[in-house]
């Protein structure tokens, strides 16, 4: 059995390694964003969203993030794989994105104007683009986390049902 401190040692290794090796870089960052689509244009995606009923949840992550890594592995794909909204943010990236106005800009310039400053964050949205429920910052405790993504969903599903959607 793997102690914390080798686990530890193997993380900070691997890491090391793949900052050295920027195409070892590039692929771990498309394999991490192939599972959770990038987002095109927030104003379609919401509106796809509304038609459904349900908020949007956007997760803002950070390339080769171990705890983005986590939420979106354990929690927010099997939420997407039943059906349920979510797109994908990354904090640094330039691809471009079409914002809740529909006006082009990048997945960067969104974070900021979104004043988010932690990854993983999740935020979720109504109409017109307005957050309707406390955003998750961070990981949290895998015990917990579950607890407080669905209480927040339930917030903001009621938002988005009480707005006449």
């Amino acid at each position: 059995m793997m102690n914390i401190l080798d686990r530890n040692r193997r993380f900070f290794l691997c890491m090391i390694c793949c900052s050295i090796d920027s195409a070892a870089y590039d692929t771990a960052r498309t394999h991490a964003l192939i599972d959770l689509a990038q987002s095109k244009s927030l104003a379609d995606e919401l509106a796809q969203a509304l038609r459904n009923r349900e908020p949007l949840m956007v997760m803002v992550s950070l390339h080769a993030c171990p705890f983005c890594h986590e939420v979106r592995q354990n929690y927010l794909l099997p939420l997407k794989q039943a059906g349920f909204p979510i797109v994908q943010v990354d904090m640094r990236s330039s691809s471009r994105v079409r914002d809740f106005s529909g006006s082009e800009t990048t997945h960067a310039t969104l974070v900021r104007r979104w004043e988010v400053r932690l990854a993983p964050t999740v935020l979720f949205f109504g109409p017109n683009g307005r957050e309707v429920a406390e955003r998750l910052e961070g990981a949290y405790v895998p015990d917990f986390y579950g607890g407080y993504l669905d209480q927040r969903i339930a917030t903001a599903r009621a938002q988005v049902r009480a707005a006449g959607f």
